[in-house]
């Protein structure tokens, strides 16, 4: 085969059998129109550098996009990747949580609990971006192969044409009042800890110590009885911190609603938190034994110092939060 016909060939080897012969001679008289009448290798070799990569070519001829997805929905497709995967990665991680809520197991410790949900929230995460990402791709390859318009303009997320009114639906979020979404992922893996911490606290929280196979939890610090009365309350303060943490993913940046909602949030965690630690019944008496063995003072003395110490730390730290958020929002 000479260099016309092994171009040619390149060229309609990659189009439907149904089209080749008719586009080969297409092809092949476009050539020799393009050549002079006594050519040679080299007029060849120019010609067929003009007609360029025998693949572009044969997307010109093609019916069929060559691309998996072309300029024209590019940009929407991207839009869409990064609104959807970090939605359903924080759908997929609350549901880790919430599994380690209702499914723990004894004997587990916290950092075992914290390193479960970390390694397996991580996990949903991928698995989640991977579905997202392979559906998404594939939907939008079908919208581009089953595409006929003519129009080659990239698409807007009301899958139409960019006109100057697209500019009103661009939300302005100034660098210094976005909410990152670390922060988001960091409060609920925090309010997921502390959440599975607080409903198996007789088997988390309290006193480890080496006996031999390593640190084993020795006895709880508070009596779990009374923790378990107070769930009505603690079950609306880990909502609240869910839908704050949502409000703040959805707005993605600071405002003085959410620093409201923020104070909220703060005051009913302190109220909640007073009336906890302040009931007789919160510890375990055999912790207080044990600690003021330890400290050499009495079982009132220890209970009172984790008490005062409470009281003082919590609300200084949320007064602390609900200035920053107020902060944040007027900047």
């Amino acid at each position: 085969m000479n260099l016309i016909e092994l171009y040619i060939y390149e060229v309609t080897r990659r189009l439907p059998a149904k089209n080749r012969e008719d586009i080969g001679l297409e092809l092949k008289s476009t050539i020799e129109d393009m050549l002079p009448q006594e050519y040679s290798e080299d007029d060849v070799k120019s010609v067929l550098g003009e007609l360029g990569n025998p693949a572009a070519l044969a997307s010109g001829y093609n019916e069929r996009p060559m691309h998996l997805i072309g300029p024209k929905y590019f940009d929407l497709y991207i839009s869409l990747l990064k609104m959807i995967v970090p939605i359903a990665a924080v759908i997929a991680f609350i549901v880790v949580a919430a599994e380690y809520f209702v499914g723990f197991e004894n004997g587990d410790t916290v950092l075992n609990v914290g390193l479960m949900i970390i390694g397996e929230g991580i996990w949903s995460v991928v698995h989640v971006f991977i579905q997202v990402f392979f559906w998404l791709t594939l939907t939008f390859a079908i919208i581009e192969r089953t595409d006929h318009s003519k129009d080659e303009y990239p698409r807007t997320m009301s899958l139409n044409k960019w006109t100057p009114e697209d500019l009103k639906n661009i939300p302005f979020v100034p660098q210094k009042k976005a909410v990152s979404k670390g922060y988001v992922f960091g409060s609920l893996l925090w309010t997921a800890i502390w959440g599975t911490i607080y409903f198996n606290a007789d088997h988390l929280a309290g006193v480890y110590g080496n006996v031999g196979n390593g640190l084993e939890f020795i006895m709880p610090a508070f009596n779990q009885d009374v923790l378990n009365s107070f769930w009505p309350i603690i079950a609306l303060v880990i909502g609240l911190e869910i839908a704050f943490a949502l409000t703040l993913f959805i707005k993605h940046q600071w405002t003085k609603k959410i620093a409201i909602f923020n104070v909220i949030r703060e005051i009913i965690a302190t109220i909640v938190l007073i009336f906890l630690i302040t009931n007789s019944n919160l510890f375990n008496p055999e912790f207080l034994t044990y600690m003021s063995e330890i400290l050499n003072s009495t079982t009132d003395q220890v209970r009172n110092f984790i008490i005062v110490a409470t009281l003082i730390l919590f609300p200084i730290s949320s007064i602390y939060n609900c200035i920053d958020g107020f902060r944040k929002a007027n900047r």
